[in-house]
């Protein structure tokens, strides 16, 4: 013991070896926290990009669900139905579910066909576009 003691006492350049150790464990905490700064600044950095992308990504989300519900709309698929010459089922074209192994394999019963239905043209305007702040928010079930 008195062995370390001593070697602790001795100096170099007038300086004791404690104060050297204690001078080394000072520069090795602050070159630790400089580095813990700088990787939480990098983490920190890279939070808010990801944070970005979500909001950027739920605005997409909003957008992509506000033009499903333009395109299901019912008087646009009507229309659009209506363009390409279908009509709504007839009684004759209506089956049970034990006729349908017979209709898929085309033994069944004919089937009368619907004749084309006259619509007027549909002009097919142009989608105005609207800015997303006037795009109407559409909510899905879960977030109620």
């Amino acid at each position: 013991m008195s062995g370390i003691l001593s070697l602790l006492d001795r100096k170099i350049w007038g300086i004791r070896w404690v104060e050297i150790f204690g001078g080394v464990m000072v520069a090795a905490m602050v070159t630790s926290i400089y580095v813990a700064k700088a990787a939480a600044a990098r983490e920190t950095s890279r939070i808010a990009e990801i944070e970005r992308q979500i909001d950027e990504s739920g605005e997409r989300v909003r957008l992509l669900r506000a033009e499903v519900a333009r395109l299901e709309q019912p008087g646009r698929l009507e229309a659009l139905s209506r363009q390409v010459g279908l009509g709504p089922v007839g009684v004759a074209q209506r089956s049970d579910e034990k006729q349908l192994g017979a209709l898929a394999s085309g033994d069944g019963p004919a089937v009368a066909k619907a004749a084309p239905v006259a619509a007027p043209p549909v002009v097919d305007a142009p989608d105005p576009v609207v800015e997303p702040e006037a795009r109407p928010e559409v909510v899905a079930e879960g977030d109620l």
